[in-house]
């Protein structure tokens, strides 16, 4: 339980395998392949959502707290920041609290900063990591600490695992067909197949949704056969809010659960009053 955030949150894209080296030409994410009503309420600057973690839908050990915010730094910029904190059995073993934030730009939500602050642990040393993207040149420089500068190339557009989640919302999914999210993870372009399971009728916060069941495509197995299979539930609407994700790990699964949600430019979905 080490990643509490990286295992549910992102582990969609963070450890993905690319597709099959026979796929000759490089593979982009185009803007005919996103839905622009959907992009824009995702990305309406006052977007907040609220998790809670538990173990294989049990004891609840953390809670996840992700906003969609308007950045100042650069034009059409937003940022995307995510708090995680342990609670229950979690805290006592190993505590965490985490903090993320990543810079997006453009009309395709491209990352270009990401900052991460990890405080995890007895010691509760804190480990800054920060990634700078820079997409027109195909270059990714990541510093953990005072450590030395990686640098990374890369050709072609990418996204990060929070860029890539975010904008899996808006994309154009069908069952008999997959979209390609380019996802820099482990030091490479990932090219990842994202696809639509089926739709399914799903307890939410919002009552009885119908809702877009995703997964990645299995291509081959190894590396993500280890690390586990997460799925991803969004409401089959214009909002296409995630209300469940569930990654298996070696011993059962996490489960967040959407427990709380605003945005005033979704105006389809109301918090059912459980009194």
């Amino acid at each position: 339980m080490k990643r509490l955030f990286l295992h549910v949150f992102v582990a969609l894209f963070s450890v993905l395998p690319a597709l099959p080296h026979t796929v000759a030409a490089r593979q982009e994410l185009l803007p005919s392949q996103l839905v622009p009503e959907s992009l824009a309420i995702a990305f309406s600057g006052e977007e907040r959502m609220h998790y809670e973690v538990s173990w294989s839908g049990g004891v609840k050990i953390g809670d996840i707290h992700l906003h969609i915010v308007r950045d100042q730094s650069l034009p059409n910029a937003y940022g995307i920041s995510a708090e995680v904190r342990s609670t229950g059995p979690l805290e006592l073993f190993y505590p965490v609290n985490d903090t993320f934030y990543c810079v997006v730009t453009g009309d395709m939500k491209l990352p270009f900063r990401y900052e991460v602050y990890q405080r995890e642990g007895r010691g509760r040393k804190v480990t800054r990591r920060v990634t700078v993207y820079d997409q027109e040149v195909g270059v990714v420089k990541y510093q953990k600490n005072e450590q030395p500068v990686q640098l990374n190339s890369f050709a072609g557009k990418v996204y990060n695992e929070f860029a890539a989640f975010i904008i899996t919302r808006a994309l154009r999914l069908g069952t008999d067909n997959h979209v390609i999210v380019p996802t820099f993870a482990d030091n490479k372009r990932n090219e990842v197949a994202v696809r639509l399971h089926k739709r399914e009728v799903r307890s939410s916060i919002f009552g009885e949704r119908q809702t877009l069941k995703v997964q990645p495509m299995m291509q081959f197995k190894g590396l993500y056969e280890k690390s586990g299979n997460t799925q991803l539930w969004l409401t089959d609407d214009r909002c296409r809010v995630p209300v469940e994700i569930r990654s298996r790990i070696a011993v059962g699964a996490l489960v967040a659960k959407l427990v709380d949600y605003s945005n005033p430019a979704c105006r389809d979905l109301q918090i059912e009053d459980k009194k």
